[in-house]
């Protein structure tokens, strides 16, 4: 049972508790020839708090979150995440783990005061904090190197997000830079 000073104590993740649909966001993602593929979607996400996380010195409020995604006019979706968003008051640390079916874990954070509307978060490869894993395909042919995310909240009813995973691909001499932004609305 969540008890109410556990969303008191999650800080700039409090607005976020809810249920999150959009209609129409925008994924720029390599194509199977791996040039720019643009993919519109409708995403669906799920933030329930976990509550009080005691971690030895450490506390942390978290929300267990998972998101799904479907491209416009497609009845089964084309990308799944489980994860956490964490919020640690006293580090003023906001960490974002997740995992990909796909088979890559990041773990991204970064410095965001309490009661911040707008924040950003990062992840390298080869960090010991906020890192990136990746299988042996993705690391071979779409290594991710670097994670940004930034949030930012619109009042109660309201957040966007702009993502961008940057990756080294074979033959290719830049970072391709793989990009999500969409603005979701709560549904309950």
């Amino acid at each position: 049972m969540v008890k109410q000073e556990d969303i008191l104590n999650l800080g700039p993740l409090k607005p976020l508790v809810g249920i999150w649909e959009s209609e129409k966001g925008d994924d720029l993602s390599p194509g199977d020839d791996r040039n720019i593929k643009n993919n519109k979607y409708r995403e669906k996400i799920e933030f329930v708090p976990t509550g009080r996380i005691d971690n030895h010195e450490q506390i942390l409020y978290g929300l267990r979150y998972k998101t799904t995604a479907w491209r416009l006019g497609e009845p089964e979706p084309f990308h799944e995440e489980l994860g956490y968003w964490l919020w640690d008051s006293k580090e003023k640390q906001v960490l974002r783990c997740f995992l990909v079916p796909r088979g890559i874990s990041i773990i991204a954070g970064g410095t965001v005061e309490e009661n911040a509307q707008s924040f950003h978060l990062l992840a390298e490869v080869g960090s010991d904090t906020y890192g990136i894993c990746s299988n042996k395909f993705l690391d071979k042919e779409f290594k991710t190197v670097r994670y940004e995310l930034k949030i930012t909240i619109h009042g109660e009813t309201s957040f966007s997000y702009d993502e961008d995973t940057q990756m080294k691909m074979p033959g290719k001499n830049e970072l391709f830079h793989h990009t999500d932004k969409n603005t979701l609305k709560k549904i309950s």
